[in-house]
C-alpha cells in the first residue's frame, strides 16, 4: 500500500499503481497511478462502471497477489445489491490482467451493463512528477486502433514507438477508442467473468519474465522474532524489484532497483549499499550488481550526464525523455560515492565468500575506479573527493541529494567543489580494500603500497579538516572555501562503518547519534532537531531513513558500541512492526516522545530496496557485536 492509500502491484520490472477499488484515473503528482514499465505509464486509466454507476467498495484492493477486492452496486438494507462484483488484479512481465467475476445474489436471471473506460497516455515518469517542469514534444503523435476483442493505443515520436494493447474474453459487444462495453446475462443465483489483459510494448526491449526469487535464507533463530520478520518481508520485497541488467560480457542478470514508484532501474549507489546488506545472506545480488556497474562504467567524456572515465553510473533510465536527452538521466553519473562504493563491495564480496575469481575479472574496471577517484574525484587536486553541484542534474550527488540538503546551520546550501564526510570515509575504505585485493590476489605488492599510503593520508587530513573542535563533532561537508559546513548530521555514522575516525572519535560520534536531538526513538535523524534547518517532514533536512540507520548500525558493531546499538536496533525494529515489517524509504522525524507511533513521511517510496534490506543489516551488526 502507498502513503496515499493506493495499492501497489509489481513484478518483473513492471508495476501497477491501482485505486482501491481497482481503477486508475490517470493521476500525476507524488504517487500516479497506472500501468508502468520502463519508465513509462501504460494504462492513463481503467475505470469500470456497472449499470452506470461506479460501484461500492466492500473490500479495497490489497497488495498481494493477485490483488482481490469486492464491489457491488447501490443498495440499501431492504433493497440489497442484486449482484457482487469480484476483481482480482495481477501483474507480471509487460502485462497487467484484470478478472471481473459478476454473481447474481438473487433467484432470477439479470442483465448487466458492464463498461471500461481506458487509456494509456505513455506519459514519461519525469513528466508525471510534481516539479512544474514541460518537455516539448512538437513531433509525438498518439494513435488507437480498434480491435475485435478489444484496443490497442500506440505512441510514436520519429523512431520512437510505444504500444499498449488491451484484449478482453469475451470480446465486447462495443469498442470504441476509449470504451469497452458488455451487456452480460448473469442466471439466477448464477456468474459471468471478463477477463482484460493489458500487454505493454515499450520502445526498445520487450519485458521478460525473471528467474524465480533465490532460495529461502537460513537465518539465526535466536535473533528477535520481529526483526526476523522484518528480514523476511524485506526479502520477499527485495525478490519483487529485481529487474534485468546487462553485465560486462553481455551476459542477462537480475539486480535490485532503487523502489517504487520513481526508482525501478538500476541505480549506482542504491544498489551497491543494498547489495552491500545482503552480502552474508545473499552474495549472488552483491555478484550481479557488480558485473552491472561494471558494464555502465563511464569510459569517456560527456558534460550532459556527468559521464567520466572510471566513474560508476549514478542511474540508468530507458524513457522517452532520457532517450531525446531531454533529461540526463539515460546514464548519469551525478555521484560522488558509487565509484568508492563500488569498490567497497568488490573487497568485501571476496573477504564474505573467500571467492577472488570475480575480483580477478573485474580488476582492470577497480583500477580504472581508483584512477577517477585520484583525478576526476578530486583525491589528488582537492584532498578529498569532490563534486560540483550539477544545474542540469543533481545540486547534490551524495546520498543527500535533495537541494539544499548539504548546508551550514544557518540552512544555506554550501557551493561547490563539495567535499562531503561520508564519501571521503567510503574513499579511505575503498583504498584499504583495493589495496588488499592488489596485494593478495592481483599480486602488485607496489600499487598496494601506494593505496594504503594514500590511505593513511587521507585519514591524517580528514581528522584535521573536518572535525569541529566546538561541537565535539564532524562536520557535514567542506564546501568550496574549505569551510566546515557545521550543521549537525547523521552523515557522521557513516564515518564509523569506513573505520576512518580512531577509535576515541569513533566513540564520541556514536555517543553523540544517541542523544535526543538525533535519535527519534525510532533512528537517528538526518539532521539533528534544534537547528534551524531542521523539519520533521524534510526528505533531507530532519527525517529519519533505515539505510542511513543501517550503516550507522553496522558502524556501531565495528567500534564496539553494544548499547548504542542495541537501542537503535530496538528503535528500528519497532518502526518496522508499525509498517507491517516493511520499513519505508524514510520515516517522519518527530521522537517518539510526541508520538506514540511512528509518524511517516507523506511521500516515501515503499518497497525500496536498502530500506527493505535494512533488517538484514541490522542482524549482521547484532551478530558482530555478539
Amino acid at each position: 500500500m502507498t502513503p496515499s492509500g493506493r495499492v501497489l502491484l509489481v513484478r518483473d520490472g513492471t508495476f501497477a499503481i491501482l485505486g482501491p477499488d481497482g481503477s486508475i484515473t490517470g493521476s500525476r503528482g507524488t504517487t500516479p497511478d497506472g500501468l508502468f514499465l520502463r519508465d513509462a505509464r501504460h494504462l492513463s486509466r481503467w475505470e469500470l462502471t456497472v449499470d452506470g454507476t461506479v460501484p461500492t467498495v466492500l473490500v479495497p484492493a490489497s497488495d498481494t497477489a493477485p490483488s482481490t477486492s469486492v464491489l457491488t452496486p447501490a443498495g440499501t438494507r431492504d433493497a440489497p445489491p442484486a449482484y457482487t462484483v469480484f476483481r482480482e488484479q495481477s501483474v507480471g512481465a509487460g502485462h497487467f490482467v484484470d478478472r471481473v467475476r459478476l454473481v447474481n445474489n438473487g433467484p432470477t436471471a439479470l442483465t448487466t451493463h458492464i463498461e471500461l473506460a481506458l487509456d494509456a497516455d505513455f506519459a514519461d515518469q519525469f513528466e508525471l512528477r510534481a516539479d512544474d517542469r514541460a518537455y516539448p514534444k512538437p513531433d509525438a503523435e498518439h494513435e488507437t486502433r480498434l480491435r475485435a476483442d478489444g484496443v490497442e493505443f500506440g505512441y510514436r515520436r520519429g523512431h520512437w514507438h510505444s504500444r499498449t494493447t488491451v484484449a478482453a474474453r469475451p470480446a465486447p459487444d462495443t469498442v470504441t477508442a476509449g470504451r469497452l462495453a458488455w451487456e452480460l446475462t448473469l442466471p439466477a443465483h448464477g456468474e459471468a467473468e471478463l477477463r482484460l489483459t493489458a500487454e505493454a510494448h515499450p520502445h526498445g526491449a520487450q519485458a521478460v519474465p525473471l528467474p524465480a526469487p533465490s532460495d529461502e535464507v537460513a537465518l539465526p533463530g535466536s535473533a528477535d522474532p520481529d526483526l526476523l520478520r522484518a528480514c523476511r518481508q524485506g526479502l520477499t520485497d527485495l525478490d519483487l524489484l529485481q529487474v534485468p541488467a546487462d553485465g560486462i560480457d553481455g551476459e542477462r542478470l537480475t539486480v535490485p532497483a532503487a523502489g517504487i514508484p520513481w526508482f525501478l532501474t538500476l541505480f549506482g549507489r542504491d544498489s551497491l549499499l543494498t547489495s552491500y546488506f545482503l552480502l552474508p545472506y545473499r552474495p549472488d545480488t552483491a555478484e550481479n550488481t557488480l558485473l552491472a556497474l561494471a558494464a555502465t562504467q563511464g569510459r569517456s567524456y560527456d558534460d550532459f550526464r556527468g559521464e567520466q572515465p572510471g566513474r560508476i553510473v549514478h542511474e540508468v533510465r530507458h524513457g522517452e525523455l532520457a532517450h531525446f536527452r531531454q533529461v540526463p538521466y539515460g546514464r548519469y553519473y551525478g555521484s560522488v560515492d558509487a565509484t568508492p562504493l563500488f569498490l567497497v563491495l568488490l573487497g568485501a564480496y571476496a573477504d564474505t565468500t573467500g571467492d577472488t575469481s570475480l575480483a580477478l575479472r573485474l580488476e582492470q574496471h577497480a583500477r580504472a575506479a581508483v584512477d577517477w577517484m585520484l583525478t576526476d574525484g578530486g583525491l589528488t587536486r582537492h584532498g578529498y573527493l569532490v563534486y560540483h553541484p550539477d544545474p542540469k542534474g543533481l545540486v547534490n550527488q551524495n546520498w543527500k541529494d535533495s537541494a539544499g540538503a548539504i548546508c551550514f546551520t544557518d540552512g544555506t546550501q554550501a557551493e561547490g567543489p563539495i567535499a562531503v564526510c561520508e564519501a571521503q570515509g567510503y574513499a579511505y575504505d575503498a583504498l584499504v580494500r583495493t589495496a588488499r585485493l592488489a596485494r593478495d590476489v592481483w599480486h602488485d605488492a607496489d600499487w598496494a603500497g601506494r593505496l594504503e599510503a594514500t590511505a593513511a593520508a587521507l585519514r591524517e587530513r580528514f581528522h584535521r579538516d573536518f572535525w569541529m573542535s566546538g561541537q565535539d563533532f564532524p562536520a557535514l561537508a567542506l564546501d568550496g572555501e574549505g569551510r566546515q559546513v557545521d550543521v549537525l548530521a547523521s552523515d557522521a555514522g557513516h564515518l564509523l562503518w569506513s573505520g576512518i575516525l580512531d577509535q576515541p572519535h569513533g566513540e564520541r560520534v556514536a555517543g553523540r547519534l544517541l542523544e535526543p536531538d538525533f535519535f527519534s526513538g525510532w533512528a537517528i535523524r538526518t539532521l539533528a532537531s534544534g537547528q534551524a534547518p531542521y523539519h520533521p517532514l524534510s526528505y533531507h533536512r530532519g527525517s529519519a531513513w533505515p539505510h542511513d540507520n543501517a550503516v550507522i548500525a553496522l558502524g556501531l558493531a565495528r567500534y564496539g558500541c553494544g548499547a548504542e546499538l542495541r537501542a537503535l536496533t530496538s528503535g528500528l525494529t519497532a518502526a518496522a512492526v508499525l509498517h507491517g515489517y516493511r520499513l519505508p524509504e524514510v520515516l517522519a522525524g518527530y521522537g517518539r516522545e510526541e508520538h506514540a507511533t511512528v509518524v511517516p513521511y507523506p511521500h516515501a517510496n515503499s518497497p525500496q530496496a536498502w530500506a527493505a534490506a535494512t533488517p538484514l543489516a541490522l542482524l549482521t551488526a547484532q551478530a558482530a557485536q555478539a
